[in-house]
């Protein structure tokens, strides 16, 4: 409803504009200092539609006037007011960019809404762009003072509290440009103080691309160097900018600078860190990557952007491509955060892959900072499982300790007729090295990868082949063992069997099977898995996972050509009942359980080993 009136022209909000006004000022903002994000991005839209005008049109009120951002703090009177020299409005715009908050189509959805008796999403009303009125979360009445670059133009004032209506007066603006000031609620006076507004624009507003004063002292004074060309930025200005973004005085191990236009258009900069993250799986201190809309800050860590295994990287995403969004704060329904997600992503993969390509040294020192969390990709991020797998690197039996091979590096070694690729995991190398398990391998030459990062309890079960070869563990009983190779033995097979029979009977349940082994070379016994047990990675997962999980039954091999089976075999066949017989069965049993980690009273082996070299010492 319009009403003439002496000092100008009154407007009533409708009732669903009422509705919408009061969802914007009191549920789509979380935090009410983003009023001043608002304002500053709406200054620097107008500020660059003069700009473009500019180019082709010098026709137009004040044309060499500088392009700024004005801010005046009142503390005393808690006054704030904001300014800027851009393209101005006219009456016509305060009504419909400014009055009236939406077009025609805003009224349609409201009014399909209310008929289907259904409640407004944010993220819908978010596509109408109306971020202005966010100021009313800190102020009860605001006035707008604005002149548009038409060299006749008049000056208008618009003046509202939000609520029913506005008013639109003549105003005795000169400058060109528009003028915002209110005065601030009681509980949001600090907003008037320079400390205040000077950190909030560090925080939001710093890569703006005009000039912001607070009075006479410019604040924003970083240069958003993700909008130069990648040939125009210095490596000093990279190192200054990674140490503004991530409080990181190391320089940076590599960058990336992408200027992407196609499908999805955005300007990036992100730096892979040299040092590693304290605390690589648990920080909430830690930021990824910083996202602007054109220049304008939208979030210190936007996880939409990244996956959860490249979190360690820093940086900026500046992208046209999002939805004016009421608050700037809802992305994660956009599609182009999906799209520059894919992108990045790839452009990162493409980065490693380079270095580990031409640059090992650097791609392995990465590899040893972020590879516990890198790895975690081939549990989730399947798109791209067969690059992570490439980029994956492993030592090995083949390599010096301290050198490490890829899956494409152990392959190319393996003999003709090995048809898997075999993996053993551990603590620590040294421990890994003495495994009894690892002794048909060495002696034959066979390749064996050491897992000794205890990430790999969680990320091998997901790897399972490469180049169409089964990765497996050499601690299961089903490895393919070249029967060629296998150590030959002088014991019967009666004999064999006789032996097998007294540990079977010793034993009892506490193994699914005893078997003689073909793996074992200098060790007289081991366990491994069976057929029908779990991966021992994906087993000791299932353990960390539920403590109360109870690891299957174990095979235990025993090694026929060993003097310790053979005494038991000459004792069996001689003194059967000697009581050494069946303490000498359990303590092998025993002591592969501790080389396994599976030991739970380790009481009874002491006593028994004890009881051994008391009878040893004897004279």
């Amino acid at each position: 409803m319009k009403n003439d009136a002496m000092a100008g022209e009154k407007f009533e909000f409708k009732a669903e504009m009422k509705q919408l006004l009061h969802l914007i000022i009191h549920s789509l903002y979380t935090h009410p200092e983003v009023f001043l994000r608002e304002l500053i991005s709406n200054s620097s839209d107008a500020l660059n539609k003069l700009r473009f005008r500019r180019l082709t049109d010098s026709n137009i009120l004040s044309p060499e006037e500088e392009l700024k951002i004005t801010l005046y703090l009142d503390k005393e009177n808690h006054g704030f007011a904001i300014e800027d020299s851009g393209i101005g409005m006219s009456k016509e715009d305060l009504i419909s960019q400014i009055g009236t908050i939406a077009s025609s189509g805003t009224l349609n959805f409201l009014k399909n809404l209310s008929d289907k008796q259904e409640k407004l999403d944010a993220n819908l009303i978010g596509q109408f762009g109306v971020g202005f009125y966010s100021v009313f979360m800190v102020t009860d009445e605001v006035t707008i003072e604005t002149r548009s670059a038409e060299p006749d133009s008049l000056a208008w004032k618009w003046v509202s509290s939000g609520s029913d209506s506005f008013e639109i007066l003549p105003s005795d603006r000169t400058n060109r440009g528009t003028k915002i000031s209110f005065k601030l609620k009681d509980e949001y006076k600090d907003f008037a103080e320079d400390w205040k507004i000077e950190s909030i624009l560090n925080k939001y507003s710093n890569f703006v691309d005009f000039p912001i004063y607070i009075g006479d002292k410019k604040i924003n004074t970083v240069t958003a160097i993700w909008q130069k060309r990648k040939d125009d930025i210095s490596e000093e200005e990279l190192f200054d900018f990674y140490k503004y973004i991530s409080n990181d005085y190391q320089k940076p191990l590599g960058h990336l600078v992408l200027n992407i236009e196609g499908n999805v258009n955005f300007k990036s900069i992100i730096f892979v860190p040299d040092t590693p993250i304290n605390n690589l799986f648990n920080d909430t201190r830690e930021k990824t990557l910083q996202l602007y809309s054109n220049r304008v800050f939208i979030q210190d860590d936007a996880k939409e952007l990244l996956p959860e295994y490249l979190r360690f990287v820093k940086g900026v995403v500046d992208t046209e491509d999002l939805p004016l969004n009421v608050s700037r704060e809802v992305t994660q329904s956009s599609p182009a955060m999906l799209k520059i997600k894919n992108v990045i992503v790839g452009k990162i993969l493409s980065l490693f892959e380079e270095w580990a390509d031409k640059d090992i040294e650097k791609y392995m020192k990465f590899y040893k900072n972020f590879g516990s969390l890198f790895k975690t990709g081939l549990n989730s991020d399947f798109s791209n499982k067969s690059r992570l797998m490439e980029l994956l690197r492993f030592e090995s039996s083949a390599k010096p300790k301290g050198e490490y091979t890829s899956l494409n590096g152990y392959i190319s070694r393996m003999n003709d007729k090995q048809n898997e690729i075999y993996y053993i995991s551990g603590n620590h190398i040294d421990i890994i090295e003495k495994n009894p398990n690892l002794e048909y391998f060495k002696k034959n030459e066979i390749e064996v990868l050491y897992l000794t990062d205890p990430i790999d309890i969680f990320t091998v079960p997901y790897l399972r082949e490469y180049d169409g070869k089964p990765l497996k563990s050499i601690d299961k009983s089903d490895i393919n063992i070249d029967s060629k190779l296998e150590e030959k033995t002088d014991v019967s097979e009666d004999s064999q069997n006789k032996v097998i029979e007294r540990f079977k009977s010793v034993l009892k349940d506490k193994v699914e099977d005893v078997v003689p082994s073909s793996r074992l070379i200098d060790s007289p016994a081991t366990l491994v898995v069976g057929n029908q047990g779990l991966d021992p990675q994906l087993e000791k997962m299932m353990q960390m996972m539920d403590k109360e999980y109870t690891a299957s039954k174990r095979i235990l091999e025993i090694n026929m050509s060993h003097k310790l089976i053979k005494n038991l075999i000459e004792k069996i066949s001689g003194t059967p009942d000697d009581e050494i017989i069946d303490n000498a069965i359990n303590q092998l049993f025993e002591g592969a359980l501790l080389i396994e980690g599976y030991m739970k009273n380790p009481i009874d082996f002491v006593k028994r080993m004890n009881e051994f070299m008391t009878k040893a010492t004897e004279k």
